[in-house]
């Protein structure tokens, strides 16, 4: 059997969870906006209590929470649709890292363009940004602070609580990618300080296709953002279209679930870490990171004098790892992140990323270590 450890890039579908979604697709499969009979209604209870789910985990209320098709729809929107806000007030300069995902660092770029004036904060080794430096950044005109909750490749945890609390007095609004945390790591998105939070079900064992925006009210003030899409004003005008219920629902019951067993699945996730690190141990990896602000279910390293895509060839069938980011895989180029980290080239070329779960089986780490040992 082949061991799955790319769990960043997608977690399988939680057994009850796809239960839930069959169930929405095949019996309840009303329209969410259609209120003249009963299975339109039903739909729009089942949206309406997902919704208090959601917020539920992140102490938002229920109509902060602005259902997408994922975190990159939900990262275009609150940095896209910030944009005329910056333009109307004259605020056109932005905070980011050098390490976001590319849903943020194009979007960005598309901002920048248009005469945005964007400052990527650089870090070192520990693929952690120094929040010093970001709150150091920050300007009377700065409109929004963009940092990732955690990195997808070398699943860095990143000091959300120090740059929340350093912005305590500005305007600024944060936003935070927190699609490799929500459902594993929530106390950080839960203050309120906290304005824009991007979702992805289905990196908590919920289906691919839906996700979330959390737009956080000031007072009663909701984040001034401007809809990309026009045409039939669901979400709040800023997310337009017939609202997939059955993925809703999914999505929902995956966020009660992470959040009811967290304490289980981490411990779970840590001890497959120790087994990782001690089956890989004759082979003398290079771990990236600082390793004590690590999700405990992630690990990047490199293998000395090996190139990646060897590896993984030499591992097929045994155990399925990747090389980066699932978004960009298809592209080939080294890590921007890795780069960014200033990590030799001979080492980015190499590095592996590792990702699994609470749900993840025993791999075979001395077959892997004798077909690496096999390439030399």
């Amino acid at each position: 059997m082949t061991i799955y450890l790319d769990h960043n890039a997608t977690t399988p579908v939680d057994k009850r969870v796809a239960d839930e979604i069959m169930h929405h697709f095949l019996e309840e499969y009303g329209n969410a906006g259609s209120r003249t009979h009963e299975h339109g209604q039903n739909a729009a209870r089942v949206v309406n209590q997902a919704r208090a789910t959601i917020a539920a985990t992140l102490d938002a209320r229920d109509d902060e929470v602005i259902f997408t098709s994922g975190a990159t729809e939900a990262d275009n929107i609150a940095l896209l649709g910030l944009g005329p806000e910056g333009q109307r007030t004259g605020r056109r300069h932005i905070v980011s890292t050098a390490i976001e995902h590319k849903a943020v660092l194009e979007p960005l770029q598309r901002l920048a363009d248009s005469g945005f004036e964007v400052e990527l904060i650089r870090l070192g080794v520990s693929g952690r940004v120094a929040a010093e430096d970001v709150l150091a950044a920050v300007r009377a005109d700065t409109l929004l602070v963009s940092v990732m909750a955690a990195n997808n490749e070398t699943g860095v945890i990143q000091p959300l609580e120090q740059i929340s609390e350093g912005l305590g007095g500005h305007d600024a609004y944060l936003h935070v990618d927190a699609a490799q945390t929500y459902g594993k790591k929530n106390e950080p998105l839960r203050d309120h300080r906290v304005d824009l939070i991007s979702l992805s079900a289905h990196k908590v064992f919920g289906p691919k296709g839906v996700g979330a925006l959390i737009a956080r009210r000031r007072g009663y003030r909701r984040p001034p953002l401007t809809p990309l899409t026009v045409g039939g004003g669901q979400e709040r005008g800023l997310r337009p279209g017939t609202l997939p219920v059955p993925l809703i629902a999914g999505f929902a019951l995956a966020a009660e679930l992470a959040d009811k067993e967290h304490p289980e699945r981490l411990a779970a996730c840590q001890a497959y870490r120790d087994e990782v690190l001690a089956g890989l141990a004759p082979l003398s990896p290079l771990v990236h990171g600082d390793q004590d602000y690590c999700l405990p279910h992630v690990l990047n390293i490199s293998l000395p004098g090996l190139d990646s895509e060897a590896v993984m060839v030499a591992w097929r069938g045994l155990i399925e790892v990747s090389n980066g980011s699932a978004c960009t895989s298809a592209s080939y180029e080294p890590s921007h992140v890795l780069a960014a980290m200033d990590v030799p080239e001979e080492q980015i070329l190499g590095a592996l990323r590792l990702s699994w779960s609470h749900l993840t089986p025993p791999a075979d780490w001395a077959d892997a270590v004798a077909r690496v040992r096999a390439l030399v």
